[in-house]
Parts: structure tokens; C-alpha cells; sequence
């Protein structure tokens, strides 16, 4: 079997400037491209941490008439940050969604983060 390469996933969002804002402010997170698809009515765009070559693909379709049900499939993507304690204050201090810290052993090595769809994202301790 070829070994294989990730390169993006996917979510659908309900609201694309409010998520767009919430993904730059919270986690720096930046557009890159940008498909827009009227005859589809969608429209897809690619974030970037700027770090690595991973892409976070927010898909909007075009006057949903409600938020997306996440249903139970979903788990979380995951990110690393340099100084977790900081990072926790901050997503409090901005009125984020935001879990306790937490760990698998003694240390306290992540927190889950939610966005404005109601999807989770492990804020985690950089190795």
C-alpha cells in the first residue's frame, strides 16, 4: 500500500465570518484559499496554522436554515501550543468555550476547546 500524506479536514459551518473570525482569533489560524461555488451554492475555504502543511477546510452551503447536527461521529482535531497555561487564560479571558485542563497522568498536558459549531478542538502542551 503507497503511504499517504493528510492534507485537510473538513467541517461544515453554519456561519463562515463568524467562523473564520473565531479560528484566527483563537488560534491564529489564517485563510489561504478560498473556492467559491455559486452553481453549487457553497463555498470552500482553507485555513493554515502557517506551521505545517495541514489545512482545516471550512465548507459553507450557501442559506442553511439551521446549525449543523454534529451527531456522535465527530471527535476533535488537535492542535499544539507552546505555553498551554497562557493559551487557556486567553481562550477564557476571550469567553470561549472552554474545558478545565486536564491529563492522562500527573501533568495537566490539554484542554478541549469548542467553536461557534459546536465542534472540539484538543488544545494541546507542545512536546
Amino acid at each position: 500500500m503507497p503511504a499517504c500524506k493528510m492534507i485537510h479536514e473538513m467541517i461544515r459551518v453554519y456561519d463562515l465570518e463568524r467562523s473564520l473570525k473565531f479560528y484566527d482569533d483563537a488560534l491564529g489560524m489564517k485563510e489561504v484559499r478560498r473556492k467559491d461555488k455559486p452553481e453549487g451554492k457553497f463555498t470552500l475555504v482553507y485555513l493554515s496554522d502557517g506551521q505545517s502543511d495541514f489545512e482545516l477546510e471550512l465548507t459553507y452551503n450557501y442559506d442553511p436554515e439551521q446549525p449543523y447536527d454534529l451527531g456522535t461521529g465527530y471527535g476533535h482535531i488537535a492542535v499544539e501550543v507552546d505555553n498551554l497555561d497562557a493559551a487557556h487564560a486567553e481562550h477564557q479571558a476571550k469567553g470561549y468555550t472552554v474545558g478545565p485542563l486536564k491529563g492522562l497522568g500527573a501533568t495537566k498536558d490539554y484542554y478541549f476547546l469548542t467553536d461557534p459549531d459546536g465542534y472540539q478542538i484538543e488544545v494541546m502542551r507542545k512536546k
